[in-house]
């Protein structure tokens, strides 16, 4: 049975998009966790941070690879480079996440030692 050419690097393409999920979400997870207990009486509850922002991120990293991947094999005969090139593009876009998005970590400045 004849393999398709670049069969092996959209293989490589799909376990990099599923390493991208796992990434993103263990990347995220943490960062989220102060929004779903909310800090002192759960006041600073936010719900869209994990249900919409971090479901969002982990998408967006499991389609990055797969996307990067794809254009590059368009314009290229190596096995070897979509991978690396969508290797590297996911690295970059995790770092990117991780500087920009930064969900609130403690609650409103206006809450004081008390009296």
């Amino acid at each position: 049975m004849a393999r398709e050419p670049g069969a092996e690097s959209a293989n490589a393409g799909c376990l990099l998009a599923v390493a991208g999920g796992v990434a993103a979400l263990l990347t995220g997870a943490p960062r989220a966790s102060f929004s779903l207990n909310g800090g002192f009486e759960g006041h600073a509850r936010d719900l869209t941070v994990p249900f919409v922002q971090l479901p969002l991120i982990v998408l967006g990293a499991a389609l990055l690879p797969l996307a990067v991947g794809a254009l590059t094999r368009r314009h290229t005969t190596r096995a070897w480079l979509p991978v690396a090139v969508s290797l590297t593009a996911l690295a970059l876009g995790l770092a990117g996440v991780t500087a920009w998005w930064t969900p609130r970590q403690e609650p409103d400045p206006g809450y004081g030692p008390g009296i």
